[in-house]
């Protein structure tokens, strides 16, 4: 059975600093994709960034290029989402989400394998 289990959210003041994990297991394929999504308040889903199983190139929305960066460790089987400069604007549940295939570009929430609970982001203005 997959698992994704999201850490690391928490109540941050605007301009601040949080780093998001997301913690794999039971996960058999060779080729995949993570992806970070967030759900703001009375907002829809949206993508925030995802790289792949394949080294290849990470994807992130414009709303928070340059600020976010996103990092896998194989070796732990955990996907990083650091992120700096936080706005007001990036207060959200933030999801960690998976796809049994390597796909270009952030990937439509509905085409996901496999979830996380989520891990709420709190920016303080």
């Amino acid at each position: 059975e997959v698992q994704l289990v999201e850490s690391g959210g928490g109540l941050v003041q605007s301009g601040g600093s949080l780093r998001l994990s997301c913690a794999a297991s039971g996960f058999t394929a060779d080729d995949y994709t993570i992806g970070w999504f967030r759900q703001a308040p009375g907002k829809e889903r949206e993508g925030v960034s995802c790289i792949s199983s394949n080294d290849g190139p990470t994807f992130y929305a414009e709303s928070v290029k340059g600020r976010f960066t996103i990092s896998s460790d194989n070796a732990k089987n955990t996907v990083y989402l650091e992120m700096n400069s936080l706005k007001p604007a990036d207060t959200a549940v933030y999801y960690c989400a998976a796809i049994s295939d390597i796909v270009a570009g952030i990937p439509p929430d509905y085409v996901m394998d496999y979830w996380g609970k989520g891990t709420l982001v709190t920016v303080s203005s």
